[in-house]
């Protein structure tokens, strides 16, 4: 039900085209996060002062040049046409309309210049947000300091009289604190501590000087905005008799926007919106109409999340349809407003969806038909849609719409023989695209029909839309066909010959485009072998794929398109979807074996298999330890046993493992591989956690957020990387087509890093007060990560006295100048949704990490010049470095979810 994804959300211009193949000429549906790919401008507080500085200091006209700048600079996180219709939205009415601004007193604290930098580009653009803030954490510690116990009843803060004195005075000073710095930008800004909220005692027995709002006085607000100011009020209020009294800040923000009816109402929060109790992941937008009811029944649903949302809605209902709540950190205040992606959390009323499957439940038929021409051009439109309505007379269909039918989707199912429907009507309007009802209408399709494919040009300006959608895509002259549900294989090229020999009939009797035909004769080469070697590439990283001028964000928002055509299967929000968000049927136990395990990998992956509901470990295999009993596995009883080569080809031979996971040295397993091979025709899964095979193009290498998942999931000889190289990778593959010359990787890991032989890098009195640097040059690591990447990296090891965890200070020199905040865009867009991957502000830290099963990159630090950058990363060597991915790679490639067994925090 909802989008948890970094979803497209939302978008406007003119209207899709209706019926054949389907036409679409809408821009598309919140399709700004890959625009922030092409930034060499980032919006950061220090490079927006220094802009408005320079400006006011050299233009004549300083608002006008202003202006200008800062749309341009707008157009560096989205495209030129976001902002645009954007701006064009939000002036759309009177100036105290735009937005309703909630600051809460935690941000004034911690976020002051973003905030202020945030504000100040809005105001630059010609837009007023009116900002009214808390102070709740500065007044809880000087309620402290002075000796005074806060209390609470019913989360309402009891005020007495000196308590009131305290915040009144505080009130003034974080006003004032925010006004100067916005003064200091060049943007001029009002106090305005009274006059606007008259209120009555809440309950003066119960909560003392607590106000219950009653009025908004909205005078003082147009008085500033007329002046030119920005208003910054505090949440007090009065009562007629002049009594100050305190008022929760989201209780005006709320009643605030009541009386001045906003487009958007903004409530600023350190967490940056609100997340699912059941994924951790950021949800991206709640349509309330849709999704109100299912979403309070969730368990995660409680406390403050429940009232939180039970007041958006209640006051949502009493603004214009139109009118959004967004709950944003202060950092991503642009992207949220000024991109169809958005950053936050989006909540709106939205739109019901409606079906119906026959054209005798259309009350006003010529309704149904004004719909489908209104967006046509040709001279024959009303013709083209009267043969497309008879044609559904003869023919099962099911339409989706909202009630006003600002969006339409019409879907011919699967016909006999075949196991695709088809999408072939899909038009939406500007305020359908605004309401979010695209989205809502597609999540329905979903539901029904399990399998879909359409058709759709490559030039279309909805593309990335369209590819957020699709599983998969097939590209060539200028056509995009695309799909959704293809699990194999041969349901693509069952899918690619339907619509080479029965692409007519699948599509009913409406008037097809010669796109459709150029598709369907491109599905046939490819089904009757000439897309053999479709496949070959799919293990190569998803930013070597691109074709054209615009590298990474080509390759991130469509198929590349080589000499003839290309197959991918991947989502364009994230090149690399976890299949763990797919619901995989394999719930049969695999038998597992566990070839050298007395090392702290193999121990951390027993514990993982312990947990894991469908891994059933039978054999581990140790010299060391052969015959004594396994400790940490509860499921059966195990004794370490010292399995030969022999042993291995007659296990094999007796079909006894699913899955071998190698866990022995560098240069010692091939025997147990060759036995492997030998005994099960390769009908087995070979997980080797060594470098043997990481350089051998028969295996494939299993770093699943870098390389293609679906091959993974076909793969029977994995190579699990380096744990050096796995955070390597991850820390510098989003900046590959910007780099200017060769990175330099610092690696410095805890001791567990050197194995359990003893030796004086991992011996605990050698390395106190001490680091050890150690293959300075040619480490195998660094052959790896270069091969990998595709661009020589210099990587120089050393090992610290801690013992787990791994942290990498990587140097990388580039092509343009870019700022800090270009670049963390870039890395929250390339590992948005990946579950093992979190990027942090700051240089993340290895105590931090260690225990963890993912990897942390942050610090984004940019030389003076503009012209390099510092990223860190940090990695459990046990566990994502090692087990953990191991994991990942053995659940891909038996069918369980790519997560099962994996905690997830």
């Amino acid at each position: 039900m909802l989008s948890l994804r970094p979803a497209v959300r939302r978008a406007a211009t003119k209207p899709l085209r209706a019926l054949s193949a389907p036409q679409h000429a809408l821009s598309p549906a919140r399709l700004g996060s890959a625009a922030v790919l092409r930034s060499r401008q980032a919006l950061t507080a220090s490079s927006s002062l220094v802009l408005q500085r320079r400006l006011y200091a050299r233009s004549a006209d300083p608002q006008l040049s202003t202006r200008s700048t800062v749309v341009q600079l707008l157009s560096n996180i989205g495209s030129k046409r976001e902002v645009q219709q954007y701006l064009s939205h939000f002036t759309s009415v009177s100036s105290q309309q735009f937005a309703v601004i909630k600051v809460g007193g935690a941000i004034l604290t911690e976020h002051l210049q973003t905030l202020s930098s945030a504000l100040a580009f809005l105001n630059h653009v010609g837009l007023y947000p009116i900002v009214v803030h808390g102070a709740g954490p500065q007044l809880n510690k000087i309620l402290e300091d002075a000796g005074v116990e806060p209390h609470f009843e019913d989360g309402i803060r009891v005020t007495d009289g000196k308590t009131l004195a305290l915040a009144r005075k505080l009130f003034l000073e974080e006003n004032l604190k925010l006004v100067e710095e916005l003064e200091s930008m060049g943007v001029r800004a009002r106090p305005i501590t009274s006059g606007v909220f008259s209120a009555d005692y809440l309950d003066k027995e119960k909560y003392d000087l607590v106000g219950k709002i009653n009025k908004v006085d909205k005078k003082p607000i147009e008085a500033a905005i007329q002046a030119g100011c920005l208003p910054i009020l505090t949440s007090m209020a009065e009562t007629p008799e002049g009594q100050v009294l305190n008022v929760n800040a989201d209780v005006a923000a709320g009643e605030l926007a009541r009386a001045l009816q906003p487009l958007k109402i903004v409530y600023l929060a350190e967490k940056g919106g609100l997340f699912n109790g059941d994924t951790g992941e950021k949800i991206s937008v709640i349509n309330l109409d849709e999704e109100y009811d299912h979403l309070m029944k969730q368990w995660w649903v409680r406390h403050g999340t429940r009232l939180k949302i039970k007041e958006m809605r209640e006051l949502l209902m009493d603004l214009p349809r139109t009118s959004s709540v967004a709950i944003i950190h202060p950092a991503d205040l642009q992207k949220e407003l000024f991109t169809d992606s958005g950053a936050g959390t989006l909540i709106r009323r939205g739109n019901k969806v409606h079906t119906k499957s026959s054209l005798s439940e259309f009350e006003d038929l010529e309704a149904l038909k004004d719909v489908l021409v209104r967006d046509r051009e040709s001279l024959d439109a009303r013709a083209t849609v009267d043969r497309y309505v008879q044609g559904l007379k003869d023919r099962e269909f099911k339409a989706y719409f909202d009630e006003p039918m600002e969006a339409l989707a019409v879907v011919l199912p699967a016909q006999k023989g075949t196991s695709f429907a088809h999408l072939s009507t899909f038009t939406i309007t500007k305020s359908g695209w605004l309401t979010n009802v695209a989205d809502n209408v597609f999540a329905s399709i979903k539901k029904d029909f399990p399998k879909l494919v359409w058709t759709v040009k490559e030039d279309d300006e909805n593309l990335t839309w369209f590819f957020d959608k699709a599983d998969g895509s097939l590209t060539r002259d200028g056509e995009v066909l695309f799909w959704y549900g293809v699990q194999s294989g041969e349901e693509v090229k069952e899918l690619v010959l339907e619509f080479s020999k029965h692409g007519r009939e699948m599509l009913g009797d409406i008037n097809l485009e010669s796109q459709l035909h150029r598709a369907a004769q491109a599905a046939a080469n490819i089904a009757s072998g000439a897309g053999a070697s479709a496949t070959v590439s799919q293990q190569k990283r998803s930013f070597s794929t691109s074709r054209d001028a615009n590298a990474l964000r080509a390759a991130r928002r469509r198929p590349a398109v080589g000499a003839a055509y290309a197959i991918r299967s991947y989502s364009t929000t994230n090149p690399n979807p976890p299949l763990g968000e797919k619901n995989y049927s394999n719930t049969q136990p695999s038998k597992v074996a566990l070839i050298g395990a007395r090392g702290y990998t193999g121990q951390a992956l027993i514990n993982l298999l312990n947990a894991h509901p469908h891994m059933d470990l039978r054999h581990v295999s140790s010299r060391e330890l052969a015959g004594k009993k396994l400790q940490g596995y509860d499921k059966r009883e195990i004794t370490y046993e010292n399995l030969s080569p022999e042993d291995v080809r007659r296990m094999a031979q007796n079909g006894d493992i699913d899955c071998w996971v190698m866990a022995l040295p560098n240069g010692v397993c091939k025997p147990f591989v060759d036995a492997v091979d030998e005994g099960s025709n390769k009908g087995s899964v070979i997980v080797d956690l060594s470098a043997d095979y990481r350089f051998d193009p028969n295996w494939t290498y299993g770093l699943p957020e870098l390389v293609s998942r679906s091959t993974i999931a076909r793969a029977t000889r994995i190579a699990n990387p380096g744990c050096y190289a796995t955070a390597a990778q991850l820390g510098i593959a989003p900046l590959v087509p910007y780099l200017g010359g060769q990175p330099t990787i610092f690696g410095v890991s805890g001791y567990s890093g050197a194995g359990t032989k003893p030796s004086p890098k991992n011996d605990v009195n050698n390395l106190t007060n001490n680091i050890i640097p150690y293959s300075l040059t040619d480490h195998i690591h660094e052959r790896e990560i270069s091969s990998q990447l595709e661009t020589n990296v210099a990587f120089i090891p050393h090992v610290a006295v801690w013992f787990q965890g791994i942290h990498h200070t990587i140097s990388m020199p580039l092509k343009e100048e870019m700022t800090s905040r270009d670049i963390r865009n870039i890395y929250q867009e390339r590992y948005a949704g990946e579950k093992l991957v979190k990027i942090v502000g700051e240089p993340p830290l290895v105590k931090n990490i260690a225990g963890k099963h993912g990897v942390e990159i942050g610090g984004f630090a940019v030389h003076s010049s503009g012209k390099r950058v510092v990223v860190c990363a940090t990695i459990d060597n046990l566990l994502k470095g090692a087990a953990t991915q191991c994991l990942q790679n053995m659940n891909l490639a038996l069918g369980y979810s790519e997560y099962e067994g994996i905690p997830l925090e």
